[in-house]
């Protein structure tokens, strides 16, 4: 692997001043049901609202002067951008954002609130992509890409760092999975610090292009749709570098979850814990509440993310499971 444990502790320096260490801590109701303890990382705390400012922070600051003056560009679910763009911005770089249309408004909105160009191009992240590719290829753009990148790979895998050391009797952890570099990087760091810890990955049931190359043993194309879980949609490369392959060797399990059950976690997490999270945070909460990951000793669900359309979550909150791809097909 091009990534190494010492590259996670390299980032941890890096990024120290501009991340906040964010709380772990008991969830009572989630250790009550399953009779064992159970931890929440509420990495939803996170300034700009998810993990996602780790990488960016780390790769924007690993840059040399020269690739921070030509001005940095990243396709983005939501999470990515809004992180990097609040990255260049610190670092005094020009950020550009480019989505696609499945990409949530208040998402949007908050990343042009700090400062960045968006770019909405297409319906999927590849779209985004190939308007990336070819800003840095006509005019001379720094790439900071979501998750298939070694320095945002070291950074995400800070939060490893933290979970382990927070609560080093942990049997297992449940990560949300997407493109793979928060999955890689966690899962290289709590390997490295304890391989016994069972490395378990969350997704929804649509479109969940990590669990589908998996099981083709490559990267492949999936279909991206609505869905709640959001910030996990999107490819994960068809010439994946990085993330596939330390994903493929440090990954035990992969579990899949629905709308409803992704729905039921948010709730959960707004009523039992006061907390608001985002459907692709809530996926760990999820494998917990249906029993599809029983834990057999001290356990932590990973809260990513926190950048939900509040009316959306209201919605939820007063019970309902929305479809959100029969809702964008009547728009």
């Amino acid at each position: 692997m091009a990534i190494a444990f010492t590259d996670i502790l390299v980032a941890r320096q890096r990024i120290s001043a501009q991340i906040l260490r964010t709380p772990q801590r008991d969830s009572l109701a989630l250790s009550t049901a399953l009779g064992v303890p159970v931890r929440i990382k509420c990495e939803h705390h996170q300034t700009t609202g998810s993990f996602k400012l780790r990488g960016a922070t780390n790769a924007v600051l690993a840059l040399d002067g020269a690739q921070r003056a030509a001005g940095v560009v990243g396709a983005s679910t939501g999470n990515h951008g809004r992180a990097l763009a609040y990255a260049a911005n610190a670092a005094g770089a020009q950020a550009t954002i480019c989505m696609s249309r499945l990409v949530p408004a208040n998402k949007v909105d908050a990343i042009r609130a700090l400062g960045a160009d968006v770019r909405i191009i297409g319906t999927s992240q590849d779209d985004a992509q190939e308007e990336v590719d070819r800003l840095v290829r006509d005019n001379g753009m720094t790439m900071v890409p979501p998750f298939d990148h070694a320095d945002v790979i070291a950074g995400q895998g800070t939060l490893g760092l933290e979970m382990i050391e927070d609560a080093p009797d942990t049997t297992a952890v449940l990560i949300p999975l997407s493109g793979g570099g928060l999955m890689a990087g966690v899962a290289l760091a709590i390997k490295t610090l304890n391989p016994n810890v069972r490395i378990i990955g969350v997704s929804m049931h649509k479109g969940a292009a990590m669990h589908a190359s998996l099981a083709a043993g490559k990267p492949v194309s999936v279909v991206e749709l609505p869905t709640l879980a959001d910030s996990l949609g999107g490819g994960i490369g068809l010439d994946n570098q990085h993330s596939f392959a330390i994903v493929r060797k440090l990954i035990d399990e992969v579990i899949l979850v629905s709308e409803a059950e992704i729905a039921d976690a948010m709730r959960m997490a707004y009523f039992d814990e006061g907390e608001i999270i985002e459907g692709g945070a809530a996926v760990g909460i999820a494998a917990l509440q249906t029993s599809k990951f029983t834990p057999t000793g001290p356990v932590t669900a990973l809260l990513s993310g926190k950048n939900i359309d509040m009316k959306l979550h209201r919605r939820i909150v007063d019970g309902q499971t929305p479809d959100l791809e029969a809702e964008a097909n009547h728009a």
